[in-house]
């Protein structure tokens, strides 16, 4: 790399995707899907500079505010969740019903070079070569082993997992700098070998996640919230850990911001609104942090700074306390620069909260006031988790409804409430 070029922030790779929830067969509802939507949200609300490379086929629904490009040959990878009402069948069934095309290494750019790499395929789409491409054109590159070991019946398309020893993608672990699995997954990866390759990160929900690197392991704490919907949380998490490395923070700090944004994630269905306020207050808590120390960190500082526990407080006076309009400015993506393969970048611009948004907290975001969302003759509703819901925390019901304006409504708003748990 030239020294005398900086490289940009991020670079994200993953398929955008169609999800369908379904309940004994009958469809609950559509929506937007892949970890590169979450992932997004985080990035964008940061103002981090931030270039994604995604594909879809031409039946792709949803504006997005990367836009994938196109194939001409292939459909939108397509998941349907099934659920069953069922008391023996606490889990959903996950099926990949269709892929579109892989994203290979000449699809990554090749006159850039990036600070930061995302891999968070979800549909099998980042082959062993395309992650080897992203290792040589990023500093530090963060993966979603899910990406890795994810695999899919050729019959239905179930979706399984494999041993990361047997993913194919073992002989890069060493290259990797960060590794992101839940609970649920650590038992393919060997976290006690991995942890010595690079630096292992294990999400819990509630409980916050754990840091292995060598011979360290490190538990940073959650931010309490009430969870109405899970799914994403992972993918918000990498996002705030990416916001925090960018920033130059020990890794325990990044990890924090992590939670936080998997938090406010969860608290949410669906894709994440995050208040514009509450983004520019943890971004003034930041740069406060960054203000006590003489020099950001060039290379990743894995010891957990003296005032991490002030730090957590910190965010936690944030999320709950409101917001003054003078905090309520946020820098917000506006403008997109077409580079090459038709990439995009960011470039930030200013915008002041109303009126209505000023005072509100973060407590608010993700409310328990139950949401619902129409489809044909179905409306899906979502409860806090106070009332029924499956193994998960996630509660449904299905009710008829005779609204004459059910069913009229543009893709992209028709059912933005059902994304279900950890369903991409």
């Amino acid at each position: 790399m030239d020294g005398n070029r900086k490289p940009t922030s991020c670079l994200v790779v993953g398929n955008y995707c169609h999800d369908v929830l379904m309940k004994d067969d009958v469809v609950l509802g559509e929506s937007l899907g892949a970890a590169a939507a979450f992932v997004s949200a985080v990035l964008d609300g940061v103002a981090v500079a931030s270039t994604f490379v995604a594909k879809v086929g031409t039946d792709f629904a949803y504006p997005v505010t990367h836009p994938p490009r196109v194939s001409p040959s292939s459909g939108t990878t397509l998941f349907h969740a099934h659920f069953s009402s069922q008391v023996q069948r606490e889990d959903r069934v996950l099926r990949r019903v269709h892929a579109c095309d892989p994203i290979g290494p000449s699809d990554l750019p090749d006159s850039r070079r990036f600070e930061f790499g995302l891999a968070v395929g979800v549909g099998g789409e980042i082959l062993p070569d395309t992650l080897e491409k992203m290792l040589d054109i990023c500093e530090t590159v963060l993966v979603d082993v899910q990406a890795l070991i994810r695999v899919f019946d050729g019959g239905d398309g179930t979706v399984g997992l494999v041993k990361l020893r047997d993913s194919g993608f073992y002989h890069l672990l060493p290259r990797i700098g960060f590794l992101k699995a839940s609970s649920d997954e650590a038992p393919y990866i060997d976290v006690d070998e991995a942890k010595n390759a690079c630096c292992v990160v294990l999400t819990n929900g509630e409980e916050g996640c754990r840091v292995h690197y060598r011979d360290v392991e490190q538990h940073i704490a959650p931010f309490p919230t009430l969870q109405v919907d899970p799914t994403g949380a992972g993918d918000s998490f990498l996002g705030g850990l990416v916001f925090g490395l960018v920033q130059g923070l020990n890794v325990p700090d990044a990890a924090l911001l992590g939670n936080f944004f998997g938090s406010l994630t969860v608290s949410q269905v669906g894709l994440p609104k995050f208040d514009m306020g509450l983004l520019q207050a943890v971004k003034n808590e930041v740069q406060r942090k960054k203000l006590h120390h003489e020099e950001l960190n060039e290379k990743l500082v894995f010891a957990k700074p003296l005032d991490h526990d002030d730090f957590h407080k910190s965010l936690l006076r944030a999320k709950n306390l409101p917001l003054s309009h003078q905090e309520c400015q946020l820098e917000l993506p506006e403008g997109r620069d077409r580079g090459d393969d038709n990439l995009q970048s960011s470039r930030p611009t200013r915008r002041t909260c109303s009126p209505t948004e000023q005072g509100r907290t973060g407590r608010e975001l993700g409310s328990p006031t139950p949401r619902s969302v129409s489809r044909k003759n179905m409306t899906m509703q979502i409860e806090p988790p106070n009332g029924p819901t499956n193994s998960r925390g996630w509660a449904l019901q299905e009710k008829p409804t005779t609204s004459p304006e059910v069913g009229n409504k543009p893709r992209s708003e028709k059912s933005p409430l059902a994304n279900h748990p950890q369903l991409s």
